[in-house]
């Protein structure tokens, strides 16, 4: 590690957060008379990749230069004054639970845009699209770096913007209804979840999230702090999702272009369990305890659901579509990330952070992966993918089909990848839950967590048995035609991915080490 002086880690943090709102602004500008004769468009494109490479870039940094003997205090602080007759103020900084989801969001922004560089998604001209991957790109780190609640509505909102944009205007079939879909379903909880950040910070008397945690429900009754919860509770779970407040998320992955489902799932969908974390568990202890057990019962059901549909979408004849099944699929592996926080201990919400990540990886390999396949067959058919390749993806393009099935196994938790992790602790936490919770209930739900691995991995093994090895009475000898495999740019665009899901279910000590001590300090007196 690098030892950097907190001003420049402070620097680092500032300059993270603000460079891709000042990007945004710039690629709407004219091009510079110099570039207007060349190609203009591929200038705008790699005014994305250079931007968000340099974020990435500086990201590292700020990792490198973190304190990792103290990751359990907040670092690269930035405290002042914004609006002081609220009590609002421009507050930033990191710990070892948002710093990797700050590293997590550079990460795919710039894999994202060189995709679009190499391929530009069919649609309106470069600049929007650049502008609002920035801007995207600046509300979700923003989320993740600021700790004022005010300021974390915010950043919360304004990635609601260029995601609708995103989806309406460069996605695929039913964008329309899929854009307004989603942004109804977010702007309706994001109504409850800022009556509930209003109703938390005006009866703590501090919006400041540090100060929240430290109070841990100190000076707030037992019924504020369940108004609270419940609020603010439903308010993230729309974003997270859970069920059954997740119906946007199909239609928005399945109409949303290749870069946009890679965000949504790899990023969006984090922010919501991040503010469970970071803002409810500490904040509102006694109303997380006392809903937690039905959080636990909605996440298991959505581990359920989104398997069984999974499954449906399967099989032979559903005319299931690859990627409204990995969306289904997210809906069940976010169920294990709730399920690792309702159960209020250490364990839980370690495992529920490290699902976090493992999910933003592994999903966004996946879509990925299924937007080139959708790009060289035409379809994200099951059915008609099956006897497009011929049941050849091993051998008609033998890197593309590797990495799919390797997506694939990450993604139902096999051992040694990031994917089992976080579903391990999570159920371990469900084993021995915090004092006052049911342990019956909670063993139950332990059951059908277990359960709903075994449905995962027959749904994603189907998956990879249909499409990369094929069934001979789907195959027609037609449609035997070469499949182009892995591109120069898709490679480059993946391989850290893939290394990221390797290092992190070999190597789970690490991240566990930075994260631990931040959830101690979050859950004092509850977690174990």
């Amino acid at each position: 590690m690098i030892p950097l002086d907190d001003t420049v880690l402070q620097a680092l943090l500032i300059a993270v957060v603000a460079l891709p709102l000042l990007g945004a602004a710039a690629a709407l500008l004219p091009a510079p008379p110099g570039l207007r004769g060349r190609s203009p468009e591929q200038a705008v494109l790699r005014h994305g990749v250079t931007v968000t490479g340099a974020v990435l870039v500086l990201a590292v940094l700020l990792a490198l230069g973190f304190d990792h003997d103290r990751p359990g205090t907040m670092q690269a602080e930035t405290n002042a004054d914004w609006i002081p007759a609220l009590g609002v103020r421009l507050h930033l900084g990191t710990d070892g639970v948002s710093l990797p989801l700050l590293v997590l969001t550079a990460l795919l922004s710039f894999l994202c845009a060189l995709h679009c560089y190499a391929k530009r998604p069919p649609g309106p001209g470069p600049k929007g699209l650049v502008a609002l991957l920035l801007l995207l790109e600046c509300g979700t780190l923003a989320t993740f770096a600021v700790l004022d609640l005010v300021l974390f509505f915010l950043a919360f909102e304004t990635v609601l913007v260029p995601m609708y944009f995103l989806i309406a205007r460069w996605g695929g079939a039913g964008r329309g209804p899929a854009a307004w879909k989603f942004v109804l379903y977010t702007l309706l909880g994001s109504v409850v979840l800022l009556l509930g950040l209003l109703v938390l910070g005006l009866n703590a008397g501090t919006f400041d999230m540090v100060r929240l945690a430290q109070a841990h429900g100190t000076g707030l009754s037992h019924t504020t702090q369940v108004i609270a919860a419940l609020a603010i509770g439903i308010g993230l779970a729309v974003k997270a999702p859970m069920w059954p407040l997740h119906s946007w998320l199909p239609d928005a992955h399945t109409a949303a272009p290749t870069v946009g489902s890679v965000l949504l799932a790899g990023v969006l969908l984090k922010m919501g369990t991040y503010g469970f974390v970071r803002i409810l568990l500490p904040g509102v202890p006694e109303g997380a305890h006392t809903f937690a057990p039905y959080l636990a019962a909605f996440a298991v059901a959505g581990i359920l659901y989104g398997s069984l549909v999974c499954l449906a979408l399967a099989r032979r004849g559903a005319k299931g579509d690859l990627k409204r099944l990995i969306a289904y699929s997210s809906v069940g592996h976010m169920g294990f990330v709730l399920l690792g926080i309702a159960t209020l201990t250490r364990t839980g919400v370690n495992g529920a952070l490290y699902a976090n990540l493992a999910h933003g990886l592994i999903t966004g390999l996946l879509f990925f992966l299924v937007g080139a396949v959708k790009d060289r067959t035409g379809t994200g058919d099951l059915d008609a993918l099956a006897g497009t390749t011929g049941g050849a993806l091993y051998g008609r393009a033998p890197r593309l089909g590797g990495l799919l099935a390797f997506g694939a196994v990450a993604s139902l938790g096999l051992p040694g990848l990031a994917g089992f992790w976080g579903e391990l602790l999570a159920l371990l936490g469900a084993y021995h839950p915090a004092p006052g919770l049911s342990r019956s209930a909670f063993l139950v739900f332990l059951a059908l967590g277990a359960l709903g691995t075994l449905l995962t991995a027959g749904y994603l093994l189907q998956v990879v048995r249909r499409v990369c090895m094929g069934d001979p009475a789907e195959v027609r000898p037609e449609a035997l035609a070469t499949v182009p495999d892995m591109r120069a740019h898709e490679f480059a665009a993946w391989t850290p991915l893939v290394v990221l899901t390797l290092v992190a279910g070999l190597w789970p000590g690490a991240l566990l080490g930075l994260m631990e001590p931040a959830v101690q300090n979050l859950l004092p007196g509850v977690a174990r």
